[in-house]
């Protein structure tokens, strides 16, 4: 797995948006994270490959 860390909670729901448009699978929609620590999403690519997107 890959982690990418962006700059607002906005650019995490455009990114996984904008993945699953192309054909990526949910493998957890947006939200906060560990007692709101922080708020991610993920997320497998077409080569099956788990990304992590977040900001805290």
């Amino acid at each position: 797995m890959v982690a990418f860390s962006l700059t607002s909670i906005d650019k995490v729901n455009a990114v996984f948006s904008m993945a699953l448009e192309l054909g990526a699978t949910s493998v957890g929609e947006p939200g906060e994270r560990n007692e709101g620590a922080y708020y991610a999403a993920y997320f497998r690519d077409l080569g099956g490959n788990k990304i992590a997107i977040f900001h805290r």
